[in-house]
């Protein structure tokens, strides 16, 4: 069994979150609030986030959600890699 590079794995699922946060940051940029709301109502099967949605984000916040994304997707890869390395028998 081949062992896995835990950080790049890490990094592949970093980056992999981020450009998912990406697309939903284009999409709320460019539909609006109604298609937006559509949008993410039939991703998420059918649950109203009507009443959670916030239009009005700053780029602060929007720079500190890509990041914490990224160390959070990062996070779970390192530790599916370091899980998957654990069990192969040397």
């Amino acid at each position: 069994m081949y062992r896995l590079n835990v950080k790049k794995l890490g990094f592949a699922f970093g980056l992999t979150g981020s450009i998912i946060y990406l697309g939903c940051m284009i999409v709320m940029a460019t539909a609006g609030q109604e298609d937006s709301i559509k949008f993410f109502n039939n991703l998420l099967h059918g649950l109203d986030i009507s009443s959670i949605i916030k239009m009005d984000i700053s780029l602060i916040d929007a720079f500190m959600g890509f990041v914490q994304i990224f160390i959070l997707w990062w996070l779970i890869g390192a530790c599916i890699g370091a899980f998957y390395n654990a069990q192969i028998k040397k």
